[in-house]
């Protein structure tokens, strides 16, 4: 990863760096980096600031072990302002919540890649209470089979004129497909990126 072109001049060798979650899009934080830090997060891929109240560089999980995974940074167009996406080891906020924004985790879309992470969690775990470890266990054709299930009580849901009834059926559609990806040993993110690629705009 090459090192961007910042404007250092502008506040005293200091810009802020936004951090983004690479896989939920949650703003989790704001710094502030010098060059120094911007080459130490390249080089070793986690995160790092520059205090301005200890006055030193500053690995963000240097004491908690909840680094931040360097997965991609860009510069705004006025060359001040890093925007950074990582991957979370943790909770990043010291009070032990996911974002230094708020006690909530991810919301929206951005759930969908939270509950594709859970999945996956659930699964590596395999614990036997969980109803994901137990139908993951079952294989491709039961998963698959639970989706086209799904599939059509969505349909049928659609059909009719209560609301909750179809976004219900839907959410069960959407959760049993995430699974059905997981056993495949895909995640969420490969369908999104076939969706992203057929909308990209064509050169």
């Amino acid at each position: 990863m090459k090192l961007p072109k910042i404007d250092w001049k502008k506040d005293s060798g200091l810009v802020p760096a936004i951090i983004q979650d690479a896989a939920t899009l949650q703003v989790l934080m704001l710094g502030y980096m010098n060059a120094a830090a911007l080459k130490k997060t390249i080089k070793t891929k986690r995160v790092t600031f520059f205090s301005r109240s200890k006055q030193r560089l500053w690995t963000k999980g240097e004491s908690s072990k909840n680094f931040l995974h360097l997965v991609s940074l860009q510069v705004d167009c006025d060359n001040d302002t890093i925007l950074i996406t990582a991957r979370p080891d943790g909770p990043t906020c010291h009070r032990a919540t996911p974002s230094c924004f708020g006690n909530d985790g991810a919301t929206g879309i951005g759930f969908l890649a939270h509950l594709d992470q859970i999945v996956a969690d659930r699964i590596k775990s395999g614990d036997k209470q969980s109803y994901t470890v137990r139908l993951a266990k079952e294989g491709v054709t039961r998963c698959a089979q639970k989706v086209g299930e799904e599939g059509v009580e969505t349909a049928l849901a659609a059909l009719g004129s209560n609301q909750k009834e179809f976004t219900g059926e839907a959410a069960d559609l959407l959760y049993h497909l995430i699974v059905l990806l997981r056993v495949k040993k895909l995640s969420l993110n490969a369908a999104v990126a076939v969706l992203a690629k057929r909308h990209a705009p064509k050169k």
